[in-house]
């Protein structure tokens, strides 16, 4: 089974609203369990900063985590101009700060450490 080209997973969020990260964390576990480098191959337009770094960052991570050579596109997505805590929750910003991977911080993207982790 193949997993979902990023390009289609970038406008399966931008046309899902609210519900962006459902597409969003469907690609990762897809990705996790196919290991497709196929699927981020190819880069997506850029016309969303957040999503377009956050999308960068999440190939980038799963790359490192994974042992596949990450993709020369990424390192033409440039960061947000206003950082993103991407829980949206106040309360969350400072460790939010503390422990974002540096895949994302380098992007202006915060989440926590387990925000990419799945039962």
């Amino acid at each position: 089974m193949k997993c979902k080209m990023i390009h289609d997973v970038k406008t399966a969020m931008l046309s899902n609203g609210e519900n962006w990260r459902i597409p969003y964390i469907e690609f990762v576990d897809d990705f996790r369990r196919t290991k497709d480098s196929e699927s981020i191959e190819k880069p997506f337009d850029l016309n969303n900063e957040r999503f377009d770094s956050l999308l960068a960052s999440t190939a980038e991570y799963l790359c490192d985590e994974l042992g596949i050579e990450t993709p020369n596109w990424v390192w033409n997505v440039p960061p947000c101009k206003e950082p993103w805590f991407v829980s949206g929750y106040e309360n969350l910003k400072a460790i939010s700060i503390a422990e974002s991977p540096v895949f994302f911080r380098r992007r202006k993207i915060f989440v926590l450490n387990n925000f990419l982790t799945r039962i």
